[in-house]
C-alpha cells in the first residue's frame, strides 16, 4: 500500500465533496432567501446529482482507454468554481447552469481518482474506505462551511467555498516535482484489457456483466433514498419540526459525518469478516433508520435516525466500489464510473418528482415512500456474489511486466 499517495487522493476528495455537498446545503437558503419552491431546488439536486451521474461513465471509459489523473484536479476545481458562482448568480436558471457546471466537475473526477486510489492501495478495504471517507468527511464540512459563509455574508460570498479546493489544484500541481524529486514512483495502475488476460488468465479475468448488472440495481436503490434524504433532511428539521436554519444544518452534517464513520467501519469490517458482511449488514440496518427519519415526532429522533441511516448507509460503501471493479476486472474506470455515477443518477433524476410530492403532501411523505424503494435493494444485496479477485499488489511488478517478462523468456 502507498500510503503518502492514498492520503493525498483523500484530502483530494475532501475537497471534490465537499464542493458536491455544499449544493445540498445551500437548498435551504435557496428556499428561505430566494424563496424557491421545493420542485425547484430538487431541479437543483438534479443539476448536480443526476448530470454529474449520467458523466461518470463516460469519464471512466476515457480513463480505461488512456490513464487521465489531469481529470482529478481538473475535475474538483471546476466543481469548486462552478458552486461558488451558484451563490454568485442572481437567476434561477443562471444558477441551475453553475450547479451543472459542478456537477460536470464532479463526474470527471470519481473515476480516475477511484482507479488511482485502488492501485494505491491493492486488494485492502480499508485502504479504499479511506479514500471514500475523505469524501464523506467533505461532505459533513460542507453544511457548516455553508451555514458559516452563506448565513454570516449571505451569498455574495459564495466565492469562498472555492478557496478549499484552489489549494488543493496547487498542492496537486506542485505533488509531482516534489515526488520525483525525492524517488517516489507513483502506484501501478489497474491492469485492464489484453494486460489483464495475460496477468490472470482470460477465463479466470472475464468481466462478469450480469452480476455487475445486479449491483447496479442495488446501487440504484441504495442511490434514491441517500439522495433525497441528503436533499431534504435539513427541510425536514425546519419545515416539519419547526427548528432553524442552524439546526437543519446540524443535522445534515450529522447525517454526512455519520457516513464518514460508517465508510472506516465498513472498510474494517470488510478486511476483517469480509465485504460482503459490511455490504448486508448495511442495508439490514439502514430500512429501520429510514423508518426513524420518515416517523420522527421531534428533533432528537431525527438525528438520531439520521446518524445511524449515515453510519449504515455507507457500511457498503467501499465494499461496493471494490466489488464493481472486481466483477469487471478489464474496466476499472468503467466500473467506478457506473457504480459511482449512471447508479447514482436516479437519485438525480428521481429528485424531482420527489420534491413534487413534498410539495403536494409535504415532506414526510416523502421519508415513507422512500421506504418502498429501498425494499428492493435491501433483498437484492443478500443475493450479490463475491468475487475474489482483487486490485494488483501496488509493490508487486504489473500484469504487463509480468507478460513482458514471460514472453521474453520463450
Amino acid at each position: 500500500m502507498k500510503k503518502g499517495q492514498l492520503g493525498f487522493l483523500a484530502g483530494t476528495h475532501v475537497v471534490n465533496d465537499l464542493s458536491q455537498g455544499a449544493i445540498p446545503a445551500m437548498l435551504p437558503f435557496l428556499v428561505s432567501q430566494r424563496h424557491y419552491s421545493y420542485a425547484a431546488v430538487t431541479g437543483l439536486a438534479f443539476a448536480a446529482s443526476g448530470l454529474s451521474s449520467l458523466l461518470q461513465p463516460v469519464f471512466g471509459a476515457l480513463s480505461d482507454r488512456t490513464p487521465r489523473p489531469w481529470l482529478v484536479p481538473a475535475g474538483f476545481g471546476t466543481a469548486a468554481v462552478g458552486v461558488a458562482a451558484a451563490g454568485l448568480s442572481g437567476s434561477y436558471w443562471v444558477t441551475w447552469l453553475c450547479v451543472a457546471l459542478a456537477g460536470i466537475g464532479i463526474a470527471a473526477y470519481h473515476p480516475p481518482a477511484t482507479s488511482q486510489a485502488r492501485a494505491a492501495g491493492g486488494s485492502s478495504q480499508k485502504a479504499m474506505s479511506v479514500f471514500s471517507v475523505g469524501g464523506t468527511i467533505g461532505g459533513a464540512l460542507a453544511p457548516t462551511l455553508v451555514t458559516l459563509v452563506i448565513g454570516g455574508v449571505g451569498f455574495g460570498g459564495s466565492y469562498l467555498l472555492a478557496v478549499p479546493a484552489l489549494v488543493m489544484v496547487a498542492l496537486w500541481l506542485l505533488k509531482g516535482p516534489w515526488m520525483r524529486a525525492r524517488g517516489h514512483v507513483p502506484a501501478a495502475p489497474l491492469a485492464t484489457g489484453a494486460a489483464a488476460k495475460a496477468g490472470a488468465g482470460g477465463a479466470e479475468r472475464a468481466d462478469d456483466w450480469r452480476a455487475f448488472a445486479r449491483l447496479v440495481a442495488v446501487i440504484i436503490g441504495w442511490s434514491v433514498p441517500y439522495v433525497t434524504v441528503t436533499s431534504m433532511v435539513a427541510l425536514h428539521a425546519q419545515r416539519d419540526l419547526g427548528e432553524s436554519t442552524a439546526a437543519g444544518a446540524a443535522v445534515l452534517s450529522t447525517y454526512t459525518a455519520a457516513g464518514a464513520v460508517g465508510t472506516l467501519l465498513g472498510g474494517w469490517l470488510g478486511d476483517r469478516y469480509g465485504r460482503m458482511t459490511s455490504l448486508r449488514v448495511g442495508y439490514f440496518v439502514a430500512f429501520p433508520a429510514l423508518l426513524g427519519i420518515a416517523w420522527a415526532p421531534a428533533f432528537p429522533v431525527l438525528v438520531l435516525s439520521a446518524a445511524v441511516f449515515g453510519v449504515a448507509m455507507f457500511l457498503p460503501f467501499a465494499a461496493q466500489v471494490t466489488l464493481g471493479q472486481d466483477y469487471l476486472p478489464h474496466r476499472p474506470g468503467t466500473a467506478s464510473g457506473l457504480t459511482l455515477g449512471l447508479a447514482m443518477a436516479a437519485g438525480g433524476l428521481c429528485s424531482p418528482a420527489f420534491g413534487w410530492l413534498a410539495d403536494a403532501r409535504g415532506l414526510p411523505a416523502v421519508f415513507y415512500a422512500l421506504l418502498a424503494v429501498f425494499v428492493l435493494p435491501v433483498v437484492m444485496a443478500t443475493r450479490l456474489p463475491d468475487r475474489n479477485l482483487t486490485a494488483p499488489d501496488p509493490q508487486a511488478p504489473s500484469p504487463v511486466e509480468t507478460a513482458h517478462t514471460a514472453q521474453q523468456s520463450q
